[in-house]
């Protein structure tokens, strides 16, 4: 049985469709209304995994498919791969009512989404998350974008998806490693809004690192929903939504500073989380209870947290600056102010971050 959310707001409404076997559900893809050209984007990794199982669906509902196939990882989220997609939809003829399928995890899903975004100025595009970290958050919600040397997600758009749809089964051959990437942002809902989840987390950790079925549905189905509720009430990212970005700025900067070769987004996150939660205590803001509870979680899931020597306080002070959170006047952070409750803080000054930083790092 198939579940479905319903993400909506100003001028757009999709549902995001979660269910074991979707990549053969000949009736949903007939419902897509695909039509006038279809580009699937995805890496060469998944595409040796789904890419003709998706095909062959296609085809027996009616639709012929061309595929863009790009490098696997983080270090290839980058214009000239976003310009490769763009250059096949002007191959293939595409046009306004041509769509885009993002068959993949968060880099194949940014990618391809804003090459989407971008295509006569927006087309349609399907998300087909095949990582836990794509389906529990990142192709919900409609951002984009491209990594550039500067920082993470720098240039992007806003442009939501058409339908979204999570076929459970992908996950199976998913590693552990890019598995429990997935669980860290699971996390960040359990943190920021969620105290019940943690709760779960905390009691079902042994079910989720199994990966059994009821565990794996009921993360993508919480996160999801949190997600939908969250882009509802602020689309563009203009005030509430930044909570969603728990993490994100130290995590960002630690990716940035290593070149998006050091860890997976997810293992970043993680370790972003661990330095917002210190921080936060250190201003005030954070209770000790919050933070050691927090960093049980993340090493019951096996994270490490350490950072390599080479990183330097200053210079991670200084991509921080860079996060599109950041203004003139300063710094803004999401900070717990306890289990299930977060808060938007703006206005901290480099001087401040560098100081906590060069003190973690050196504990």
């Amino acid at each position: 049985m198939v579940d479905s959310v319903q993400v909506q707001g100003e001028g757009f409404a999709y549902p995001v469709h979660i269910a074991a076997g979707l990549l053969d559900d000949i009736e949903l893809w007939q419902q897509a209304s695909l039509r006038d050209g279809v580009l699937i984007v995805s890496n060469d990794v998944v595409a040796d995994l789904y890419l003709a199982r998706l095909q062959q669906t296609l085809q027996r509902a009616g639709i012929s498919a061309s595929s863009c196939i790009l490098p696997d990882g983080e270090q290839h989220k980058s214009i000239a791969n976003w310009q490769l997609i763009l250059d096949q939809l002007l191959t293939m003829h595409a046009n306004r009512r041509s769509s885009v399928i993002a068959l993949g995890g968060g880099v194949i899903g940014d990618l391809a989404g804003f090459a989407a975004a971008c295509y006569m100025r927006g087309i349609n595009v399907i998300q087909v998350p095949t990582t836990l970290l794509a389906q529990v958050d990142a192709s919900v919600g409609g951002k984009t974008g491209v990594n550039v040397a500067q920082g993470k997600n720098l240039i992007g758009a806003f442009h939501q998806p058409g339908m979204v749809v999570i076929d459970t089964d992908t996950l199976a051959t998913l590693p552990q490693r890019e598995y429990l990437a997935g669980v860290a942002e699971v996390i960040k809902y359990a943190m920021i809004m969620d105290a019940e989840l943690c709760v779960w987390l905390e009691q079902h950790a042994a079910a989720v690192l199994r990966r059994e079925t009821a565990a794996i549905e009921h993360m993508i189905r919480t996160s999801v929903t949190h997600k939908a509720a969250v882009v509802a009430a602020d689309t563009r990212e203009q005030g509430r939504r930044a909570v969603l970005n728990y993490g994100h700025s130290f995590a960002h900067a630690l990716e940035s500073q290593t070149g998006y070769t050091q860890w997976l987004h997810g293992e970043a996150v993680a370790i972003g989380m661990h330095l917002a939660a210190n921080f936060g205590r250190s201003i005030g803001c954070t209770d000790q209870h919050c933070v050691e509870r927090q960093l049980a979680l993340l090493k019951r899931f096996g994270f490490d947290l350490s950072m390599p020597q080479q990183l330097q306080p200053q210079q991670l002070a200084e991509a921080m600056l860079m996060d599109k959170k950041a203004d003139h006047a300063g710094i803004t952070l999401v900070l717990l102010r306890s289990i299930g409750e977060a808060v938007i803080k703006p206005g901290f000054e480099l001087s401040q971050l560098h100081e906590f930083l060069q003190h973690s790092m050196a504990a």
